[in-house]
């Protein structure tokens, strides 16, 4: 009998938790739970509730009962970045903050005193984002230096859970790539690095690389569930699992969207020339020590954000609707500003934008959603025109994956404006990577390869061509 293996995928906005097996050689998924996930404030900071994410995790697991069902194993994934830190009783020593708090407004520059920005992202290769771990720790130590000195472990919010889940304590490698704190050629902790900026090397843990099997579900779960199962590491950076769902990823460009955009090529060895830090260009880790070559965008936050400001009047296919209509309006903001990571009223800010560049202010439900896919677009398109530069060669294809991959409008603008055949699915990329991670660990598939092979025979992927001929 094939064997089950739960998902836990867990993003910026939303978790959920999928059940998936192979069957007759494809691969089925099931969903059996889903909750929202939100920024919380907590005194003064912004902040994830990992306790309700907890419950959630554990209200899916008791929903397999129900199904009856007993999954061989589990795998967690979720955004990257954000940590919790555990003092030597294990508890935690402060609020997992999230990315979007200001602490580290103003930190890169403080770290660039003490170490030149080419010479961090010649070690590490990632690009420089205000929210990376490596500022968010360095905030701690201005701001908070007890928490940092009575720090005994560093665990990322996806190894967190896991360590609820079982007890044990790992770093994995795909989400700490993105810390900026590994060196991309040793594929270790930077120690250099961490000396430096005076971060105590000792509470990192060893990093692990997906297809782990870290351990099994602790006692007191198992009696909880009335079973236990494997727990194991997939890419538990949800891109880098999402990726791992591209089908053909030869020469091809892939697009992970969802709350944010991840543009990018995966690549056999990291990319830290001159021209990549020009352009700002991330050399995350991958499945099988592969690297994800890729820039990290804005994505459908805005829009999320815009259809929350209109009091949810409209749902977002609603939104695309009225975006078509828009014909005439072509204003364009840049969506990777700071102005867009975390503002009061995103209308208001996209609307501030338009007027200080001089361009058409957009005042309608539509205009404000063509604003905002059209400077989405023009963000992909500026990105591909740079990896293409980078590798000195043209990239046929466009592979849009994960939820973001059903918007059809930006799908077609993206083809219209590049020419390149743009390929939409799967759509629950990160949960089918995390999947195979897992059935890879316990020998139902055989590799990265027939991973792939599967996945492109499993599910659907639909094909834009450019509507007309630029001339």
């Amino acid at each position: 009998m094939s064997k089950y293996c739960l998902a836990v995928d867990i993003g910026a906005s939303s978790g959920r938790l999928i059940l998936g097996h192979l069957e007759k050689g494809k691969l089925k998924l099931t969903e059996i739970h889903r909750f929202d996930n939100n920024i919380v404030q907590k005194g003064e900071q912004y902040c994830w509730d990992i306790e309700k994410l907890f419950h959630e995790i554990k209200i899916g697991i008791n929903k397999c009962k129900e199904l009856e069902v007993k999954p061989e194993s589990i795998g967690v994934d979720t955004w990257a970045v954000d940590f919790v830190l555990l003092d030597e009783n294990n508890n935690p020593l402060s609020n997992a903050v999230a990315y979007r708090d200001p602490r580290t407004d103003g930190m890169m520059e403080k770290v660039f005193n003490i170490i030149p920005k080419e010479k961090l992202y010649l070690e590490t290769g990632i690009q420089f984002q205000k929210f990376n771990t490596i500022y968010q720790l360095f905030a701690l130590k201005q701001k908070s230096p007890d928490v940092l000195e009575k720090a005994k472990a560093f665990l990322m919010i996806p190894e967190y859970l896991n360590f609820l889940l079982t007890g044990k304590k790992a770093n994995e490698y795909t989400n700490a790539t993105s810390t900026q704190l590994v060196n991309a050629f040793t594929k270790n902790w930077d120690h250099e690095i961490l000396d430096q900026l005076g971060i105590n090397k000792e509470m990192f843990q060893d990093i692990k690389p997906p297809k782990t099997v870290l351990g099994t579900l602790s006692e007191e779960l198992v009696s909880e569930f009335g079973f236990g199962m494997k727990v194991v590491l997939p890419a538990t950076h949800d891109t880098g699992s999402a990726v791992i769902s591209v089908p053909e990823i030869e020469d091809t460009i892939y697009i992970s969207s969802g709350t944010w955009s991840l543009i990018g090529v995966e690549n056999r060895f990291p990319i830290c020339v001159p021209k990549a830090l020009e352009y700002n260009f991330t050399n995350e880790g991958g499945i099988d020590y592969r690297f994800r070559f890729l820039k990290n965008i804005m994505g459908l936050w805005m829009i999320q954000e815009v259809k929350r400001n209109y009091d949810d009047k409209f749902s977002f296919s609603e939104l695309v609707g009225l975006a078509r209509d828009e014909k005439e309006f072509n204003s364009i903001v840049n969506v990777d500003d700071d102005r867009f990571l975390k503002p009061n009223n995103m209308i208001k800010e996209i609307q501030g934008y338009c007027k200080e560049t001089h361009q058409q202010v957009p005042q309608t439900p539509g205009q404000m959603a063509k604003c905002v896919y059209d400077s989405l677009a023009d963000s992909y398109i500026r990105a591909i025109n740079e990896i293409e530069e980078i590798f000195e060669k043209k990239f046929p294809k466009v592979n849009v994956i994960g939820g973001g991959c059903q918007n059809e409008m930006l799908n077609q603008l993206i083809a219209d404006r590049t020419g390149k055949e743009v390929c939409a699915g799967p759509i629950e990329a990160t949960a089918i990577g995390n999947i195979v991670s897992q059935l890879m660990a316990l020998g139902e598939i055989e590799d990265i390869t027939q991973a792939r092979a599967i996945i492109k025979d499993s599910f659907e992927v639909k094909t834009y061509q450019q509507s007309f001929q630029k001339g």
